[in-house]
């Protein structure tokens, strides 16, 4: 996701040193208007978002399934809002005029879509393709193992996050034990 951001940002760069659109009042913000770089940026992040919650995310269920569908729809809602309000304040700001930030959200939209695609659908769905062996390659190097770098969407519905709390939670249940029984657990 992040080196997404990363392309994203120098794509703007270049399309803003083509295009060489001003800002609709030239006294605020440096440099040229168009695209607006906040509402790419988040065009891109809520559709890469979006993509990877729908495709591979698996909410916690209530055991409501209406409910369950309630919060998706929320949560969805809610990504697509913050980014409405971000592309909104720089109209309000004066930073851009209303083409430099429809322009912004559109190509952040598909470059995040794109991405998403490319990066983490493909890969799933044919691990033995050119892009499934990049992406193998990329959390298998000697500096990715080194610097700890893993893909945790890969094996679990929610990143791992899940597994991740329950051993917490088992560490400090024991940890509150230890306290309360006078013994300390030496580290």
């Amino acid at each position: 996701m992040w080196a997404g951001q990363f392309f994203g940002e120098g794509l703007n760069w270049v399309i803003k040193r083509i295009v060489k659109q001003e800002r609709p009042i030239l006294e605020i913000g440096d440099g040229y208007g168009f695209p607006s770089s906040h509402s790419q940026y988040m065009g891109y992040f809520t559709s890469f978002l979006v993509c990877h919650l729908y495709f591979r995310h698996r909410f916690a269920s209530s055991g409501f399934p209406l409910l369950d569908q309630l919060w998706r729809i929320c949560v969805y809602a809610a990504l697509y809002g913050w980014a409405g309000v971000v592309a909104y304040s720089r109209y309000h700001l004066g930073y851009h005029a209303p083409h430099q930030i429809y322009w912004g959200l559109g190509i952040g939209i598909m470059l995040g879509t794109s991405l998403y695609f490319v990066a983490e659908l493909l890969p799933s769905w044919y691990p033995k393709s050119l892009l499934g062996q990049l992406k193998k390659f990329a959390v298998t190097n000697p500096i990715s193992t080194w610097c700890q770098i893993r893909d945790g969407w890969a094996l679990w519905a929610d990143g791992g996050r899940h597994s991740e709390w329950l051993h917490w939670k088992q560490g400090w249940t024991e940890q509150q034990r230890l306290l309360e029984t006078g013994k300390t657990k030496k580290r």
